[in-house]
């Protein structure tokens, strides 16, 4: 199989680079690097320093590769600077999706494209499905959506068999604890440094936390399906960010109590995925327990921040 990873130099799609390149498939990572690292990118997959934005230079990495599958996850990923910068949201993860769809067309290649769950549903009153209303309240949700429609309008006028993964809040190591995205990555760098874990409203609010590794058998799973569409990729499990904070503590084996802090405008209160369709088309399902995700996420955590 040849494959192009966009984003593939950072933190989700750089283990999906790992997982291709050990089943022996040939890899080329589109990654412009302004968040995605040199060092992720597994020494046997092609490096390519490519905006997604860049139409003609994306274009010519895909004819020079000659793809089977494109999985796109390059993105914008912060819910607040998409608040801030809608319109270099939109470029990037809007305009970018076109200019991939494009280039994935000439070379004939599918896509298995990386949406998100947590940012377009809106407000759950139960395990969001597929066919439930999608009600983003931040631009990077509503792009994502966006981008998803342009997938399926490509999917009614050429085909291609092009799947998007609804992902849930995904956590696991090389997710940046300084970043501005990953409360789980942002709890355990917080307590690797002896800081203060800052928790916004009361912390009853919750997500739906899956690990890396099953997005991973996931996205794995959607390329070797002959279904196109959209599925949640997430556990059908809600944890608070308080809960979250007591098992974050419980795994690095460090006692810390919040600071609160005043709710943040548009966080939503519940957000959960129900996986059932997912796991009916792909067979599979996200199974890792909330702490035995969390104990390899502190070990590499700890590595960066020593304690």
């Amino acid at each position: 199989m040849r494959a192009i990873v966009t984003g593939g130099a950072g933190f989700i799609a750089s283990h999906l680079t790992d997982a291709l390149v050990a089943r022996g498939d040939d890899v080329l990572v589109v990654d412009d690097l302004s968040r995605g690292r040199r060092e992720n990118v597994d020494s046997r997959a092609e490096l390519a320093v490519v905006d997604v934005r860049d139409h003609g230079k994306l274009s010519r990495a895909f004819e020079r590769h000659g793809p089977d599958v494109c999985f796109h996850f390059a993105a914008q990923p912060d819910v607040r600077i998409s608040v801030d910068r809608p319109a270099f949201d939109c470029e990037i993860n809007v305009i970018g999706t076109i200019n991939v769809l494009e280039a994935a067309r000439a070379a004939g290649a599918r896509i298995v494209f990386a949406s998100t769950g947590g940012a377009i549903y809106g407000e759950c009153e139960r395990p969001a499905t597929e066919e439930d209303p999608r009600r983003p309240l931040a631009p990077y949700g509503a792009a994502k959506l966006c981008a998803e429609e342009y997938i399926a309008t490509f999917e009614r006028l050429y085909g291609g068999g092009h799947v998007a993964l609804r992902l849930g809040n995904v956590y696991g190591p090389r997710q940046d604890p300084h970043g501005e995205a990953g409360v789980v990555a942002i709890f355990l760098g917080l307590l690797a440094e002896g800081g203060t874990p800052k928790v916004f409203g009361d912390g009853s609010q919750t997500r739906d936390y899956v690990y890396v590794d099953d997005v991973v058998r996931a996205a794995l799973a959607a390329m070797e399906s002959s279904s196109s569409g959209v599925l949640n990729i997430g556990t059908g499990r809600e944890t608070s960010v308080l809960e979250l904070l007591e098992a974050c503590c419980r795994v690095a084996g460090i006692e810390a109590a919040p600071e609160f802090a005043p709710p943040r405008q548009g966080e939503l209160g519940r957000n959960v995925l129900d996986p059932s369709l997912a796991e009916r088309i792909l067979g599979v399902r996200p199974e890792t327990a909330i702490d035995d995700g969390l104990r390899p996420t502190w070990d590499w955590i700890r590595e960066k921040e020593p304690v």
